[in-house]
């Protein structure tokens, strides 16, 4: 265990250090000033360049700015945005968790919708509620999330009205920022109509989560289904029929723990899918998370917004996908001694 901790850690370390020093080299890259680029200042005066260029050390090696910049990631001097001039730590602390609220909230729809009905179609396959599972995940599937999410906003808001354009809640209600989920800073908030104000998050939640949740609950479906028709077809659930026990008995004794064990990869496998979907949703809903942030910044040409934001979320992605995969195989050793033997 301890050896399968060290490599997994080892591998976030090697591919933070990449993703920090193709960030560090974005920079010099995007057109422009490298100065402006990098500190979000245009320089008034000769002076003035002089002092940044020193401060952020472009007179030096460039070995020397990278563990500059390197120092700054760190301590959390992520520098301004060009656009507001307002830090760009404190703009993407507010920025992503709200993303990050939208994804926690698909993954459990997903999770608790496609795992069940996954294993009741694997269970009766090639049965009419099978053949309604695999229609509804192959067209669920196939749906682009930015027409889904269209189709829901003409549908919902436009023509029956019953739920809310746009943004988190509604103006009326004063939300003072706490951790960044709109649910649990009402909860916590010393607000009159609470309850009103929790409501009419919910309300605006229910499509930008439903649209982000619908193709990854079809991939839940579709993974659980075939997890479960491979499991049952195994030699050990014949071995266990043959000595009486019923499917009920094999299925939840046997199958279900077999069957979960490669569902926890494709969480990991997921988060990727649910970020790039989440930033669509995002521009649609004008959700104010980290893609419509990050899509603001481009549109802008907001340099050290662009440069910052994309490394947040590809660490973010990174580290997550890392994890889920080392708890993977902490739970399931068989399944790293099998890929080392295929190798």
């Amino acid at each position: 265990m301890i050896n399968l901790l060290l490599r997994y850690i080892n591998l976030m370390v090697v591919t933070i250090t990449i993703l920090v020093i193709i960030s560090f080299s974005l920079a010099y890259m995007f057109p422009g000033d490298t100065l402006t680029n990098i500190s979000g200042i245009v320089p008034q005066s000769e002076e003035q360049r002089m002092a940044l260029e020193a401060a952020f050390k472009l007179d030096r090696s460039i070995f020397v700015q990278f563990w500059f910049y390197l120092d700054n990631l760190v301590s959390g001097d992520w520098g301004v945005s060009f656009s507001s001039q307002v830090s760009l730590l404190d703009e993407i602390s507010t920025a992503f968790p709200a993303t990050l609220e939208l994804i926690i909230y698909a993954l459990l729809i997903s999770i608790f919708i496609g795992i069940p009905i996954g294993f009741i179609g694997g269970i009766w396959h090639h049965k009419p509620f099978d053949f309604g599972v695999v229609t509804f995940s192959v067209v669920s599937y196939s749906f682009p999330v930015f027409w889904l999410a269209l189709i829901f906003i003409t549908i919902f808001c436009l023509q029956l009205g019953y739920l809310p354009l746009s943004g988190r809640v509604n103006f009326l209600y004063e939300i003072p920022h706490n951790s960044g989920f709109i649910l649990w800073d009402i909860l916590v908030a010393d607000t009159p109509n609470k309850k009103d104000a929790f409501a009419d998050a919910l309300r605006h939640l229910i499509l930008p989560t439903a649209s982000i949740a619908v193709v990854t609950t079809a991939i839940f479906i579709r993974f659980t289904r075939r997890s479960i028709m491979d499991e049952m077809r195994k030699g050990y659930i014949d071995a266990a029929k043959s000595r009486g026990f019923t499917t009920k008995q094999i299925f939840f004794k046997h199958g279900l723990r077999n069957s979960l064990l490669p569902i926890i990869p494709l969480m990991a496998l997921q988060i990727s899918t649910l970020m790039t979907n989440a930033m669509v949703v995002e521009t649609i809903f004008s959700w104010p998370g980290i893609g419509n942030w990050l899509i603001q910044a481009i549109y802008q040409r907001d340099y050290p917004a662009i440069r910052i934001g994309m490394l947040v979320v590809s660490v973010f992605v990174v580290t997550f996908t890392i994890t889920i995969e080392f708890i993977s195989r902490a739970f399931d050793p068989a399944r790293d001694k099998f890929e080392r033997g295929a190798v």
